[in-house]
């Protein structure tokens, strides 16, 4: 066979993806202090796969420590960018939902809209649109990048987080794939001073969150 016929037919080939690769997959990134895992908010990734047999997840493996937050939240985020673009690459026609829970959720936000920059730390890009574009929900609760006024936020919140985030890493564009759950008297996304409402997301939201979901990946 001619050699440029056969370039020529695997470029105009279309995209393909390996018989493994889900319909759906669900990356999560756990909350400070949680053992290695998808934690607490691995709840809701349960309901959606409930809603969608065959969809598959994976969690970020991260230090999610308070103590030296800045590193932590940076090797989150490196983490996930990495099982993002892994996956995309190898599945480029499924469809991917984010979900984290407080240091995961701003994990879940630096990856695709920027940031860094926690304490002088340094500022990390998005990843670039291709897998962005792959990302059809993003599920955040209790970020601590949290910015009252957005049309994605859920909840009762009144203020901005301990880290809220900057007009170079807006996550505006992806606004129609987000929701993001703070309510009033959250220490983390609202600096409030009650824990137990920052511990509160998955019961109190996880339906909510679900349909959401649902919604974005029919």
């Amino acid at each position: 066979m001619d050699l440029l016929y056969l370039l020529v037919t695997l470029l105009l080939a279309p995209i393909t993806q390996a018989a493994d690769c889900a319909a759906n997959h669900i990356i999560i990134a756990r909350a400070s202090t949680e053992q290695p895992g998808p934690g607490v908010i691995g709840s809701l990734a349960t309901l959606v796969t409930q809603d969608f047999p065959g969809t598959t997840m994976e969690s970020v493996v991260y230090p999610a420590t308070l103590e030296n937050y800045a590193n932590s939240s940076a090797m989150g985020t490196a983490g996930m960018k990495k099982l993002l673009t892994t996956y995309v690459d190898a599945c480029p026609t499924s469809k991917v939902v984010l979900m984290g829970y407080s240091q995961g959720a701003h994990v879940v936000g630096d990856v695709m809209c920027g940031g860094g920059g926690i304490g002088g730390s340094a500022m990390t890009p998005p990843v670039d649109a291709k897998y962005g574009d792959s990302v059809k929900a993003m599920i955040q609760m209790g970020d601590p990048r949290f910015v009252l006024g957005k049309s994605y936020n859920v909840g009762t919140a009144t203020s901005d987080g301990l880290f809220p985030r900057q007009a170079n890493m807006t996550c505006d564009k992806y606004a129609e794939k987000i929701q993001l759950y703070c309510d009033d008297g959250d220490p983390f996304c609202e600096k409030g001073d009650t824990l137990e409402v920052h511990l509160n997301y998955t019961k109190k939201y996880n339906e909510q969150a679900r349909a959401f979901v649902k919604t974005k990946l029919t």
